[in-house]
């Protein structure tokens, strides 16, 4: 199947690196001079997050970073936002609507006017879905196709002028960052048949933000427990490696909220942990908001489920699941293909920021459809191949889906409206699905209330994605609804 461009862009949020920034949006694609005056002694705290846009059957641009660098107002050294020796390898659609934690690096104080990014090798990869004909017959499971990317003459690296200056250092030395969005619709090039070509105009939005804005807040961070906790009493504290080998201390509280049987107790150096939360301006920690287990016997691997096999009336026996993230690498996965989970019916299930005694009901082996998006756990021994994947552990996620709103569909004593889902999620969900609003949703990013939603319109739901199961029907709860006018990260803080 030729892939084609025709529906519209995803906005995700993949977070890349750490400055003494937060967040950032506000694009120019382009080389431009900078500078900006720096001290040569004196460092603050410094991250960056980040988002993208894909195109409709993209599943994944991975691209190595190999430099990152923040330019000084008034001249002087550009100054490195990677931490020394690090190139990243980021799938620039792995997150959409959500943001991650890359990096927290000590930067040279001082004031940046611009970033200047530089990519190395990329590849594009997208969804082949097959078709059957006569119908109606149930068509193969979809597979993964990919190309490599070159970039267009004089595009790479980009300079991109900063929206206020990044400030860094000063009397209060709180970690600042910046926001950075990869528009993949707008970087992908076409041909005249809307199919890719392979070349790459890279084109990224960046703002500054501060902790306290709306791009502080971290909606998802994965890593691996390297020093648990002395003792089970809150307020205590634990260290976890993310998936660049860097180190993050995380902070509970009693406020804390753990998922499904997590507890501070049960974390060891087997665990692997999924938290939100902010960071903490005084000393560069995270402080947790939530933590669920992954895993807890070494192997997890996340990403969006394409095809479930299951006999009518039966619970799944199998899926397939399109793999965004692994640890640990040494397990026979690959990266951006597709690996089947074989299911036996012992396997645990848990739904992430949402602890009520339904949770078993909605989620479970008779309640997996495509266009989830799953973390899966479990012992590296059950890893015998891509095709053969045995786990304990199972958490559906929340997942940023793009479509348009149906018209007169919108409900506001039900708090629902449907949408008809595009882009990737569009190909895996084909059906028009209910929307409905979770009592902690908010609207972002131009939309302030339900009475903003409008016939027609094209937003981003960022929510848990659920079979009815009353009626199979498949719905989304929301936990963000988002405009798709991405100008304003400092507005309305993530909750």
């Amino acid at each position: 199947m030729s892939p084609k461009s025709h529906d519209k862009l995803f906005r995700l949020a993949a977070p890349l690196l750490t400055v003494a920034v937060f967040a950032v949006t506000g694009c120019t694609s382009g080389i431009m001079s900078s500078t900006a005056t720096q001290s040569s002694a004196a460092t603050g705290p410094a991250f960056v997050v980040g988002t993208d846009a894909p195109l409709a059957s993209i599943v994944s641009y991975n691209a190595t970073i190999t430099s990152l660098v923040a330019n000084p107002t008034n001249g002087g050294t550009p100054v490195s936002l990677l931490a020394s020796g690090s190139t990243p390898t980021v799938d620039f659609a792995r997150f959409n609507g959500l943001q991650t934690l890359l990096d927290m690096n000590d930067v040279a104080a001082g004031t940046y006017d611009s970033v200047t990014i530089t990519l190395g090798t990329s590849t594009i990869g997208y969804l082949n879905v097959p078709t059957c004909t006569p119908t109606p017959c149930t068509p193969a499971a979809p597979s993964i196709l990919s190309m490599a990317a070159s970039y267009a003459t004089g595009s790479n690296p980009v300079t991109i002028k900063l929206d206020k200056p990044l400030v860094i250092g000063g009397t209060a030395s709180v970690p600042v960052g910046v926001r950075i969005d990869f528009d993949l619709a707008k970087s992908i090039e076409v041909d005249g048949t809307g199919a890719f070509t392979g070349t790459v105009i890279p084109t990224f939005n960046v703002n500054t933000v501060a902790t306290t804005d709306g791009g502080g807040y971290i909606d998802e961070f994965v890593g691996g427990v390297t020093t648990p906790p002395t003792g089970t009493s809150e307020p205590n504290s634990f260290v976890i490696e993310g998936p660049h080998g860097e180190k993050f201390t995380i902070n509970t509280t009693s406020s804390t909220q753990w998922d499904g049987d997590a507890t501070l107790a049960a974390l060891n150096t087997s665990s692997i942990v999924q938290v939100m939360g902010k960071l903490d301006p005084a000393d560069q920690t995270l402080d947790a908001d939530e933590v669920a287990i992954l895993s807890d016997s070494n192997f997890y691997a996340t990403g969006q489920i394409t095809y479930v096999t299951e006999a009518s009336g039966q619970p799944a026996s199998s899926f397939d699941l399109y793999v965004r993230a692994l640890e640990p690498s040494s397990v026979p996965i690959t990266l951006g293909n597709i690996a089947t989970v074989n299911l036996t019916g012992s396997e645990k299930y848990f739904i992430y920021d949402m602890r009520n005694p339904l949770t078993g009901f909605l989620f479970n082996s008779s309640a997996l459809v495509a266009g989830q998006d799953v973390a899966i756990g479990g012992p590296d021994s059950g890893v015998v191949s891509e095709t053969s994947v045995a786990v304990n552990r199972i958490h559906l996620r929340n997942w940023g889906f793009n479509g348009t709103i149906v018209k007169g569909s919108e409900n506001a004593s039900q708090a629902s409206f449907q949408m008809q889902v595009n882009g990737f999620a569009g190909v895996l969900i084909p059906e028009t699905i209910t929307v409905y609003l979770g009592g902690n949703c908010d609207f972002r990013y131009g939309l302030g209330a339900f009475t903003d939603l409008t016939d027609g319109a094209s937003i981003r739901v960022v929510g848990l994605l659920l079979k009815n199961p009353t009626n199979g029907q498949v719905v989304l709860w929301a936990r963000h609804v988002d405009g798709l006018n991405f100008t304003d990260f400092t507005t309305t803080a993530f909750q």
